[in-house]
Order: C-alpha cells, then structure tokens, then sequence
C-alpha cells in the first residue's frame, strides 16, 4: 500500500502579493543600508531596492541628530550662535564660521582689518587640508585601504594643534568674530613635556617644529606636507584595487551636476571650472595665487585627485599667508567696542570696559535692519549664509545653505544601476555631513 502523495505549493507562492508576481522566481528585495555600516555614517539610513546586487531605487533616510540649528540662531543674541556654525559641518569648521561672520559684518557695513583677513584666509585653508584628510582617511577606509586612515590622522594632528594654538578647543574654535578674529597668532607654541611615552630624542623630534611661533610651525608643515601626500598617492593613485573602486563609477556630467545644485569638488570634479575664491573673492583669495583642479571624467576618481590637487593648492595659499603675515603686523579686530570687546586688561582696570564686555557677551549688538547672504567655498562646495534682520539683536531669519544637502538629494538618480558596492564609494565622494543637512 503506498502513502498518499502530499501536494506542496511553489516556493514562491507565500510571498507573492499578485497572480503576476507568483510566476516570477526571483523579485526585488529591499534592504536597509545604515545606519550600523561605517560608510553611513551614524544618522543615514539608506532604503535600497535592490535586483540581485544591482540598486534599482536607494531612498536616503536622515536621522535627527541636531536641535534645528536656524531656529536656535533666531532665539539668541547674532554673537552667540558663531559655535552652532562649527557644529554644523564638524570637519570644516572655521570656513562655516566665516560664512556667518561675513553675513553680520555685511548687515553691520564693518569690514575686519587686514591682518585679519589674511589670517582668515590662511585659516580657511588649514581648514580645507583637515576636511580633505578626514575624507581621504575614512573613504579609502570605507573602500577597504587600511593605511591611509592612519597616515592621513597623524597629520590632521599636526593642524589641530594650530586651532588649538589660538582658540583653545582642537575643533569648534568659535575663533572669527564680527570684526576680526578673536585673537592675533601666538608667538610661542605649546611644546610637548618629557613623558613615559615621548622623551630624549623622540621628545626633541616631536618639538623641533616648536621652537618658534604659530607661523614658524606652519612654515614646517607646508615645506613637509607635500612629501606626506606623495605617500598617499603612492598608496592609492595607481593602485588597481583603488582604481577599480572609483573608476567609472558614479559619473556625473557636468549638466547634471549644475542642473542638482552641486557645488566644490563635485561639481570641479565632472569639469565645471567653479571656485567662489575666484569667481567671487573675499578675504584676501584675491592676492594669493593659486589653480582650481578641475577632472574629466566626472567619477570617484576623478573627485579623489581634485581633491588631493585641493590639498597641495592649499599649501601653497598658505605659504604665502604666513609670507604675509609675517611681514605686516597689525590690529586683528576692529576698535569699535560696539562690535568687539575690549582688551581683557581694559577690562580688569576700567568700570566703562567691563560694562562694554558684559553687555556685548550678554546682550550682544543691534544689526541695521535688512537681508543679506554670505557665501564661502568650504571644502565640501558652497557653504552659504543668508541672514534677514529686523534691527533687534537676534536674527530675525537665518537660513543656511549646506552643500551637503544638494548632493545626497542626488544619491538615488546616481546609484541606480550600479552596484551596491558602488553606494559605499558614492557616499563616501559625496563626503556627507549631516550635521548641515539636519540642520
């Protein structure tokens, strides 16, 4: 006697949602991208849908992370939201402050001295070097180049030490203020001290770069950098691995480019010769010579090398900073007590000085009513900042233009088609922050 046969039902059936569906074998699947994988970076959260490996549609999901930056600003004195500019993008700081600076400064009709300008120059492209190693560390980590990361951190402590030298704080130096900067250079640099970890030779190796001022230190770094970059490029430039990471990969013509709002390497990348140091000056970009690295091809790759190019332009803006400021003294803030406080001796001696600094950290000043919009090529492209007032000492709008903001809105018309090994290097020459896209 035989058992009687058992009819199973396809596979398939107890997933299918239709009749049309049920005959299909294999179907997209979603999957969440984030926010554990390191290329996510903490708060994104890609929705992919994927055909085997192949991205049919990604959808970007930002996390909230920050407190409604803009809004803050309008619900404190101008003065003090200069520190939320830091946060917003946390690799780029002084060049985000110098956007909100120049808008109060615009709205005020006040202009920094000189010396001050020079030094925010100078400091905006210390700046641009400390955002392109964060982004040439973590991306080649994110691409599986182990190495780099660890080179590329060991130099960004080099130029911490620099905001650190005239802020205090290694990252959010809140260190340009309406009407100049908060101080001028330090003669002398901190040194290291004898340690279980750094003494004798070592000790003197780690301090030679210090035995003179702020700028003496750069003067070291500049004629050193360049040497550092080679190895980087040694590392990944002709690496076939790297170059089968990147080549190819994620293009964007320069129409499309334009046409989603991209800006900085991005934009330079896919071949649009736009630079608002040279297109639009401010500062002292006007005076120093330098070149816009521009691609060709308008992939990964071609973002990696703009980027390294940025690096070496950026030492050669300095070099001629320091050249500058060491030859020309002078006030780096305005002697206008209305504005900029007074002296921290001043203040100990004169009744009038210390009303001055306790009314302008308290209260703050009055801004002229009016709009204006300040923009500053930051590392990641436009970084801008459009201010409205109504003659109070608070904001009456603040509204920020995030660079970062424009190219993930990209991310899904880019990576379709591609790989999903292919989202990780998109993510990563997007170089994200999203402290200014949830802003």
């Amino acid at each position: 006697m035989t058992a009687p046969s058992i009819q199973h039902p396809p596979a398939h059936a107890g997933f299918a949602s239709n009749p049309a569906e049920a005959k299909q074998e294999i179907r997209n699947y979603t999957l969440n991208f984030g926010p554990q994988h390191p290329a996510a970076h903490g708060v994104l959260r890609l929705i992919l849908e994927m055909d085997g490996e192949v991205v049919q549609r990604a959808d970007p999901h930002v996390g909230l992370l920050h407190r409604g930056t803009e809004k803050l600003a309008e619900s404190k004195p101008f003065n003090q939201s200069i520190g939320y500019m830091d946060r917003l993008d946390y690799v780029s700081m002084m060049c985000n402050e110098h956007a909100y600076v120049r808008a109060i400064e615009a709205l005020m009709g006040i202009e920094a001295p000189e010396r001050a300008q020079w030094i925010r120059t100078m400091f905006d492209e210390v700046t641009r070097i400390l955002n392109h190693l964060m982004w040439i560390g973590s991306n080649a980590l994110d691409l599986g180049a182990m190495a780099v990361f660890l080179y590329a951190f060991r130099e960004r402590e080099e130029l911490m030490d620099c905001y650190e030298a005239v802020s205090g704080a290694r990252m959010h130096a809140t260190y340009y203020r309406p009407g100049g900067v908060y101080r001028d250079l330090p003669n002398r640099m901190p040194r290291y001290k004898e340690s279980p970890w750094r003494k004798g030779a070592k000790l003197k190796r780690f301090n030679s770069w210090r035995e003179g001022s702020l700028l003496d230190y750069l003067e070291h770094f500049c004629e050193d950098f360049p040497r550092r970059v080679d190895e980087y490029e040694t590392l990944l430039t002709d690496n076939r691995i790297w170059k089968q990471r990147t080549v190819g990969i994620g293009v964007i013509p320069p129409e499309q480019a334009l046409a989603w709002g991209m800006t900085g390497p991005m934009l330079r990348g896919s071949g649009v010769e736009w630079d608002l140091r040279k297109k639009q000056p401010y500062a002292r970009y006007a005076e120093v010579d330098f070149d816009i690295p521009v691609g060709v091809q308008g992939d990964c790759y071609d973002r990696y090398l703009v980027r390294i190019a940025e690096m070496r332009q950026s030492t050669r803006i300095i070099e001629q900073c320091v050249r500058w400021l060491k030859a020309n003294p002078g006030p780096v803030m305005l002697d206008n007590y209305k504005v900029s406080p007074p002296s921290r001796e001043a203040m100990k001696d004169d009744m009038e000085a210390l009303i001055h600094h306790f009314k302008l950290f308290s209260e703050g000043y009055s801004v002229p009513a009016g709009e204006t919009y300040a923009a500053v090529e930051a590392p990641k492209g436009e970084f801008g900042c459009y201010l409205v007032s109504d003659g109070a000492n608070k904001p009456f709008r603040c509204h920020l233009r995030a660079p970062g903001f424009a190219h993930l809105s990209s991310m899904d018309a880019i990576v379709k088609g591609h790989m999903l090994a292919d989202v990780v290097a998109m993510i990563g020459t997007y170089d994200i922050v999203f402290g200014e896209i949830d802003r």
